[in-house]
């Protein structure tokens, strides 16, 4: 199925099988698949439409294409009698629209959401109504601030320079087999940790090797993918007697706690060694945490800096929000790449006419139309986050039509959604830049609930602009220096899970590009 574990696989297993012996007393063989894969999934008695999830959790996006395009962009999932599992999916850019927009306070992450998310605590991602717009707010000023931008710009420059070309260097000169989403996550885990933190783990490097902090995280992505397909009284059974899946998450969360708690002590007694107060202006660059140390509660009274678990928390949301999607963005990009040679040539064109090759500053960037046109595309058919999950306060009533209850889970699918011929037209499963490029030669708006890929509404990512230029920097200085090459006869799949990675990694060469674009 998915890296769910043994212990999980048993458990839908016997989901299934006690369903077939019960009700139909046929085998998983004989089940209506072709039903189920071309109209609606099949609701059965008790399990409602689970097992037809289980048994196709390997290919669960295409599956969510096929039945969202029968159902007119919008579909109730049934889950299993009692268990809180229903669910309304929707890809309609009205009901987003509606949801995520004009309705915005009564569609709220919930407390479901928190409780399958604990593990991000209190931070950004899981949080609600006043608090939230406070972490929003002071994040927003310290994201807009001189020296964040000026740290940022100069760690990715470093990274790039110090830790990813020469690696990619090695790789070429051993001529060795490299997995590229393996390098691009822990790029993006380096980039991301000093951002936060200032000090740098070190996961880029030859050796590979593996880092606590970020195994934690994967582990909880797991963990989490399991609670969203599992009846809550199994994983919290799971979590009660501390094994299975439950086992791995409490570990991690273990591993989470003690490392924020090692460099949050490092940075308090840093600023205090160097007597910075919350009105210090003379720093010209300035780390995440620092920043966050230094917030003044007389601004944000919700919010408390003195409190270890505030900063764990933003440190451990911040941290799973900025390295997995911009390295998710790329290794579906230069994958893209290679299925679309036409593409690259006309990529490299627009680098060696805007770029040059000893200066990729942002300046240079904001003239590479068609590249932010090619990245727009590939989120629109691979987007880093590939549900977005909602719940209502109050009952109400959707654009489409539909009813809704208070506190029933709504799951926006952008995987689908990019993939849907009555929003994105007939050819909507093709890959076209062109499509992003306006008459005039500009780039093209299309609105943010048609393109979710940063969200929409008051919710819109606050680092979309810093992560498109950050992975435009990664790939002008990539392809200006190297030729990467897809190893061919792999599979390429989607993982089911929070972020879109590829199942089995992408393998590639590297060459080098001994002479400048011409």
């Amino acid at each position: 199925m998915t890296s769910i574990g043994l212990y999980e696989a048993l458990i839908a297993s016997f989901f299934i099988l006690t369903f077939c012996f019960l009700f139909n007393k046929k085998p998983l063989s004989s089940l209506p698949i072709k039903k189920t894969l071309k109209s609606y999934p099949w609701n059965w008695p008790v399990f409602g439409m689970l097992p037809g999830v289980l048994v196709r959790l390997h290919r669960i996006y295409d599956c969510s294409v096929e039945v969202l395009e029968n159902s007119n962009l919008t579909f109730q999932f049934k889950g299993p009698w009692f268990s809180g599992m229903d669910i309304l999916a929707t890809v309609d850019p009205a009901n987003i629209h509606y949801i995520l927009s004009s309705k915005f306070s009564n569609y709220i992450k919930g407390p479901e959401f928190q409780e399958i998310f604990e593990a991000y605590g209190d931070g950004i991602i899981n949080s609600d109504s006043e608090l939230w717009r406070s972490l929003r707010k002071s994040s927003q000023v310290i994201f807009s601030h001189q020296k964040y931008q000026n740290f940022s710009t100069s760690t990715t420059r470093s990274k790039l320079k110090d830790g990813l070309l020469p690696l990619l260097s090695h790789f070429a000169d051993e001529e060795m087999v490299l997995d590229l989403q393996d390098v691009f996550q822990r790029l993006m885990f380096d980039i991301t940790f000093i951002f936060i933190t200032g000090s740098d783990p070190g996961s880029l490097s030859i050796e590979m090797p593996e880092v606590e902090f970020a195994k934690a995280l994967d582990d909880v992505g797991e963990a989490i993918v399991y609670r969203h397909i599992t009846p809550r009284f199994l994983w919290k059974l799971q979590k009660g007697f501390g094994i299975g899946t439950e086992k791995k998450m409490m570990k991690a969360n273990a591993v989470l706690d003690r490392v924020c708690a090692k460099y949050i002590s490092a940075k308090r007694e840093e600023i205090r060694s160097q007597g910075i107060t919350h009105n210090s202006d003379e720093e010209s660059e300035e780390d995440l945490l620092t920043s966050h140390i230094k917030l003044d509660t007389s601004k944000y009274e919700l919010l408390n800096p003195e409190d270890d678990k505030f900063l764990r928390d933003f440190t451990v949301g911040f941290m799973a929000a900025g390295r997995d999607s911009t390295a998710c963005t790329l290794t579906w990009f230069f994958w893209i790449l290679s299925e679309n040679p036409n593409v690259l040539t006309k990529i490299l064109q627009e680098i060696n006419e805007n770029v040059a090759k000893t200066r990729s500053d942002v300046q240079d960037k904001n003239n590479l139309v068609y590249l932010h046109a090619a990245l727009s595309e590939s989120m629109r058919l691979y987007p880093p986050i590939p549900f977005e999950r909602k719940s209502p306060i109050k009952p109400d009533v959707l654009p489409s039509g539909h009813k809704v209850k208070s506190n029933i889970n709504i799951m926006i699918f952008l995987y689908a959604m990019g993939r849907m011929k009555d929003v994105w037209g007939e050819d909507a499963a093709e890959f076209k830049p062109e499509r992003w490029i306006s008459e005039t030669g500009g780039l093209r708006h299309e609105p943010s609930y048609k393109f979710l890929s940063f969200n929409a509404g008051p919710r819109t990512c606050l680092g979309k602009n810093l992560a498109m230029d950050l992975m435009k920097t990664v790939i002008v200085e990539i392809l200006q220096a190297y030729e990467i090459n897809v190893v061919h006869g792999q599979k390429i799949e989607p993982k089911p899970g929070l972020i879109l990675h590829m199942k089995h990694g992408l393998k590639v060469t590297v060459a080098k590009k001994y002479s400048t674009l011409e």
